[in-house]
């Protein structure tokens, strides 16, 4: 069985406001697979996150193909707790606008062997976040 370590974060500037998504897929030696940055218009820090945890797992499917991701084993790395626990299970969902969210990646998990979602430090986490920063000021640059 392989294993893949993703890192996903997502942010907004404002709450809601302007927000971003950054991925980061790598093998077990560390090695960048791939790595995904992308505005995604006015959205909350949460709903952030959680569409960067849905990109990725679109991504996954695309880079490896439907008959390898169902021997593949996927740990997602994140600096959000709430997000981390929800998808673990552990914390319950109570705004409404994550809902949808939860629900497609819950459908996307069933393509794959096994899926882990960790909570990790921030600064652990500075290349996702970076692809968001990244992202966002591509974004607003547009704007001027």
């Amino acid at each position: 069985m392989e294993k893949i370590i993703v890192y996903t974060d997502g942010g907004a500037r404002g709450n809601p406001g302007p927000a971003a998504i950054g991925v980061v897929i790598k093998d077990l030696n560390g090695h960048t697979i791939k790595s995904y940055g992308e505005a995604i218009g006015n959205t909350t820090n949460n709903e952030a996150e959680y569409r960067a945890v849905v990109l990725a797992l679109q991504k996954l499917k695309l880079i490896f193909g439907g008959k390898k991701t169902e021997k593949l084993s996927v740990e997602f790395r994140m600096d959000s707790e709430l997000v981390a626990c929800q998808l673990k299970g552990e914390y319950k969902i109570e705004e409404e606008r994550l809902f949808p969210h939860f629900i497609k990646i819950w459908n996307l998990k069933m393509d794959f062997r096994e899926i882990v979602f960790n909570h990790i430090p921030r600064e652990k986490n500075k290349e996702a976040d970076r692809l968001v920063n990244e992202a966002l000021d591509k974004e607003q640059e547009k704007l001027f």
